[in-house]
């Protein structure tokens, strides 16, 4: 599959685009004042047990403390190894792994104290109300291998198909591989061999030491390691051969991209290009209104059917509808095509929204058990493609798929946008009927407790027509009932669900 990576570099952010033969698939942003912090290294301190929820608070210096499980903390291998490489899911291997690696989740008021320093990394952004997810197991990633000091296994990405390269990658690695830790052989090292595997070890066993010394030094809580820029991860980790090219925007952003590729992949540097247009490189490659259609609930499909997006703090609901689509002869044939169209657009906008954690989606209803099977393949086959860890369950008979996606970065939406002041994130406001009949409980209620001639009702203009137009019988009423004139006034600075009472 073709790709293209495309590299906005403004003055406030950092935008990349992956293109997937021309369609937009995903979506990262660094902004320079908030980024991100998944990956770096904290010397932090434990500041609360929780023996009742198996985990503990750590103040690694954030505005909220960070979360830490017990798996986190013991050897918990399989867990460890899917939390740490969210982008590569991988065979494990294991070899003559020490106790404290087979050994069952110990409690965690028995492995940490209130006050008690430790080094972790973060493995999840914060994300909503929640801070972020840390872990004591390191993972130091390098072009071709990640190295983790505190485990033994190896492991080998599963999106590398060939058993014969696999045992080949794994053999060459288990031999090189320092005493002391774990390797997980990256889909990059696909065909390399020797010299890069033995470049990248040495790179990332010096890096371990730098840690180890500085958390020896550090006061806590601190900084240990800070993950790399947002244009140098693009080239460790998505810069394989499938890509056509990654195109530039900015000239120091360019030679900084071009340095890391010379460094990491020189054979395919001459693919790294500055982009030189005068229109926005966003607006030249169609990704701007790609990103303005992310943000919708409604998706459109080529057929004229259309997906219904909605989110939660933690769950997402997909509907699949027939829209204009009425197909031609069998009805069976005309939701079986809609549905199996539906599979890409909805693995595209998962993987460009970066939804999670629990997705259902509902499908339009079939009545055919091989269609049912016919979509689910579909699914299935569709989510390869989508870096993060998913779960996806069978397909039930009223059309409905309940799947879990690992999501470690605040969601496009949020990312994006902010709730609305005016709904609060509800996407609703109050019908105009409602709010007038509050306004009247609370001039009714205001007239008892306070005296004055007038009660004087300051709304928004839209509210102000209503009144108006609709209420007037219920104005008088109320007038007369408190004996007291209201004057009406509009105020254009007051939202519609707001209004003022003034006695006077």
């Amino acid at each position: 599959m073709a790709r293209r990576i495309i590299v906005n570099a403004g003055l406030a952010e950092t935008r990349v685009a992956v293109l997937e033969s021309g369609l937009l698939t995903e979506l990262a942003i660094e902004r320079r004042r908030r980024p991100s912090i998944v990956g770096n290294v904290y010397k932090g301190v434990v500041t609360n047990v929780l023996p009742g929820m198996q985990a503990a608070f750590v103040n690694i210096g954030l505005a909220k403390d960070a979360f830490l499980y017990a798996g986190d903390v013991t050897a918990n291998v399989g867990e460890y190894e899917r939390m740490m490489l969210a982008e590569e899911e991988a065979d494990i291997e294991l070899e003559e792994a020490p106790e404290r690696e087979r050994r069952e989740i110990v409690p965690i008021d028995d492995l940490l104290r209130k006050g008690q320093e430790v080094l972790v990394q973060v493995s999840k952004e914060s994300l909503g109300t929640k801070g972020a997810r840390v872990t004591s197991f390191i993972s130091l990633p390098g072009r071709y291998l990640v190295f983790m000091p505190q485990v033994s296994h190896i492991g080998v990405s599963r999106r590398i198909k060939d058993e014969r390269e696999r045992d080949r990658l794994r053999r060459l690695v288990k031999a090189m591989r320092p005493a002391q830790g774990g390797v997980i052989i990256r889909t990059a090292a696909e065909e390399k061999g020797e010299e890069e595997f033995a470049q990248d070890l040495e790179f990332l066993g010096r890096h371990w030491a730098q840690i180890q010394a500085r958390f020896a030094q550090a006061p806590a809580p601190s900084l240990i390691h800070e993950e790399v820029d947002l244009v140098f991860r693009v080239v460790r980790d998505l810069f394989t051969p499938e890509v056509e090219e990654i195109l530039i925007d900015a000239e120091e952003e360019y030679r900084k991209g071009l340095e890391y590729a010379r460094a990491l992949v020189p054979a395919l540097a001459h693919r790294v290009r500055l982009y030189e247009g005068r229109e926005p490189i966003f607006e030249a490659t169609g990704v701007e209104k790609e990103l303005e259609k992310a943000l919708r609930r409604k998706v459109w499909l080529k057929s004229g059917g259309y997906l219904v997006i909605d989110q939660t703090e933690a769950l997402v609901s997909i509907d699949v509808n027939t829209g204009k689509y009425v197909g031609k002869r069998d009805f069976e044939e005309t939701i079986l095509k809609i549905n199996l169209e539906a599979v890409n657009e909805i693995v595209r906008q998962i993987r460009l929204r970066d939804l999670g954690v629990i997705i259902i989606i509902d499908f339009i209803d079939m009545d055919r058990e091989d269609h049912r099977q016919q979509v689910s393949r579909a699914l299935r086959k569709a989510m390869v493609q989508d870096k993060s860890r998913t779960n996806i369950l069978e397909i039930s008979e009223l059309g409905l798929v309940e799947m879990t996606r690992k999501r470690v970065r605040q969601d496009l939406r949020a990312l994006l946008s902010q709730p609305c002041p005016v709904c609060r994130g509800t996407g609703v406001v109050r019908s105009e009927a409602t709010i007038a009949a509050e306004i009247f409980r609370k001039i009714q209620a205001a007239a008892r407790d306070v005296g004055g001639q007038e009660i004087l009702l300051r709304v928004n203009p839209e509210m102000a027509t209503y009144l108006q137009e609709q209420e007037p019988e219920a104005l008088e009423r109320l007038q007369r009932e408190i004996q007291r004139k209201v004057t009406l006034q509009a105020a254009p600075g007051l939202h519609k669900e707001e209004y003022e009472i003034i006695s006077r």
